[in-house]
């Protein structure tokens, strides 16, 4: 799969494609994604999806949004299903005011394009002017065809990447997880940390996570831990220590690998978060805190063990 960062550096033929922000590659991402590999592969041709970061709403409402996934990883999820091509294309207020035809025109001479698969509430272009029946008209001028996939819906609702930030934001992870498809992530290369846990003999592997993810509210949690192709149960903490660093702004994010000792400073780790234990709690003195990691360790392990 190649990625790209912006349509200038691509030049294709007969491209099947699909346009959005897909923040998260949730289920019902995942249809129209199903649809456009099979489609592409079956033709002969190159699964294209391009998407925008930062989220257009963040530029043209302001709107503080913690995406779900960086665009790294977005693209990372798409290879993964099959996609062949994924464009990351910046975000402008400009880029907003390009009409849908001029826009439309770049799409054909880049891509080549020859199918575009869109959801059912797509719109592209100055003012959304290239919705469904706009984007066909000029199809029918530049020679690609359009197809509507209608919204994927559970006894929820309709799944959104907005629905499943909130879920995010409230801590509801088997929620998250139910409505993308897979648990929610947060990853990064371990770094030293102050060393507390060590000095307790719970030592954690301190996540140099992206700023800009969403991130549950503080507390403990029960995840799993993944170090390339191995996966370890973990005990996890998002928030600010406050039995040690009460003046800290800045969340951290410590895992707690379960039955591990090795070194893996430097290296990857991702958290795949499975269940909030509880919320973070300042201890007054540090053999309250051990205890309470102790039980937080067995609930994990309990919550872990049901799941392959």
């Amino acid at each position: 799969m190649e990625h790209y960062h912006s349509l200038e550096e691509v030049s294709l033929k007969n491209s099947y494609l699909t346009v959005g922000v897909f923040d998260g590659v949730h289920r019902g991402h995942r249809e129209i994604i199903s649809k456009l590999v099979k489609q592409a592969h079956a033709n002969g041709a190159p699964a294209v999806v391009l998407t925008f970061h930062p989220h257009p709403a963040s530029v043209l409402a302001g709107k503080d949004i913690r995406c779900l996934t960086t665009p790294d990883e977005r693209a990372e999820i798409l290879g993964s299903l099959g996609v062949d091509a994924v464009i990351t294309q910046r975000f402008t207020r400009d880029l907003s005011t390009v009409p849908a035809h001029e826009y439309m025109s770049q799409l054909k001479k880049h891509l080549g394009l020859s199918h575009l698969l869109i959801g059912y509430d797509f719109a592209l272009g100055k003012g959304r002017e290239g919705n469904a029946p706009r984007l066909k008209e000029i199809g029918s001028e530049l020679g690609y065809t359009v197809e509507v996939i209608p919204a994927l819906s559970d006894e929820s609702g309709v799944i959104s990447s907005t629905e499943i930030r909130k879920m995010v934001s409230i801590g509801n992870m088997s929620e998250a997880a139910k409505l993308l498809g897979y648990p929610y992530q947060m990853g990064g290369e371990v770094i030293h940390g102050a060393g507390r846990g060590k000095q307790i003999n719970f030592p954690t592997a301190n996540v140099d996570y992206p700023q800009e993810k969403a991130a549950p509210p503080n507390g403990i949690y029960a995840c799993w831990a993944r170090l390339g192709e191995e996966r370890f149960m973990a005990a996890t903490n998002i928030g600010l220590n406050p039995t040690f660093t009460p003046e800290r702004i800045i969340p951290s994010l410590e895992a707690y690998l379960l039955d591990f000792d090795r070194d893996i400073y430097g290296e990857v780790l991702t958290i795949e978060f499975v269940a909030r234990l509880r919320d973070e709690i300042r201890y007054t003195t540090v053999e309250a805190l051990i205890d309470q990691i102790y039980d937080d360790v067995n609930r994990t392990r309990a919550i872990l063990s049901k799941i392959k």
